[in-house]
């Protein structure tokens, strides 16, 4: 059996930048385990995997570990792979995920804009369980759906900051963000899930969900800018929209081919 895949470059202009996700469009459902395997055997942050329904895509997300509840970058893949190679002419995709529920992606031009709904956090207590895993010290802390969220004070700290990924994969979750107020754009983020499979990823869309309402509330603005400091780096726009988020970047093909199952 031959099954396409894709692997596209999200939030970058240019290849070998952004987050890199690979795409496979689905006639029917393939078993979960062999989902699982493709997933671990393409080795990136997150695999995608479509399959239509009507007049919408369901879609689900895979690490090279687990089965995650939402992806914004592989969901901006998807899109991308949708309107440039598998024949959608509209300019909105609609997407359902069985785990988050509806979620959209537009075109306009080369930019794609996704439509999340907003995570939903709460501060907690800077316990040593969550401090233990970096080497400087963050000064306030959040849980959302998925993750935990930590803020420091300065832009500097989250380029330079050391993660201790062991003591980072004993929380239980899909992982850290990290965030400071940008030097030269609103905010700027990290992102680490080893307990996921993925010790550091490149650009994450989905913690613009948290970040975004975050952000809006300390900034007091709706639209902001955003860059996630790894080595790849991504660039992001985002706005608040309340319930919902708008979470906009480009995305570039590397690759297309088969595999052969």
């Amino acid at each position: 059996m031959k099954q396409r895949i894709y692997q596209v470059d999200a939030f970058s202009s240019e290849v070998f930048s952004g987050n890199p996700a690979a795409v496979c469009p689905l006639e029917k459902w393939l078993s979960d385990d062999v989902m699982q395997k493709i997933a671990m055997e393409n080795n990136l942050a997150e695999t995608a995997f479509y399959v239509k329904q009507g007049d919408k895509y369901e879609i689900r997300w895979f690490t090279p570990a687990v089965e995650v509840d939402l992806c914004g970058h592989a969901t901006l893949a998807t899109a991308f792979v949708l309107f440039n190679y598998e024949g959608h002419k509209e300019d909105a995709i609609h997407f359902y995920s069985p785990r988050s529920g509806d979620l959209s992606v537009c075109k306009n031009g080369e930019l794609l804009t996704l439509n999340f709904p907003s995570d939903e956090f709460k501060e907690i207590t800077l316990t040593d369980e969550i401090t233990n895993g970096f080497d400087i010290k963050p000064i306030a802390a959040y849980k959302g759906k998925t993750d935990y969220f930590l803020v420091f004070e300065k832009e500097e700290q989250i380029v330079n900051i050391k993660p201790n990924l062991k003591e980072i994969s004993k929380l239980k979750g899909r992982g850290v963000i990290i965030s400071a107020k940008g030097n030269n754009v609103d905010f700027v983020s990290r992102f680490f899930a080893p307990q996921s499979g993925i010790d550091e990823d490149p650009v994450t869309g989905s913690a613009h969900t948290t970040l975004t309402p975050y952000w809006s509330a300390r900034l007091n603005k709706k639209e902001l800018s955003a860059i996630q400091l790894s080595a790849r780096k991504g660039y992001l726009s985002c706005k608040y929209l309340g319930k919902r988020v708008e979470i906009s970047g480009e995305c570039k093909l590397y690759m297309a081919g088969e595999i052969y199952l």
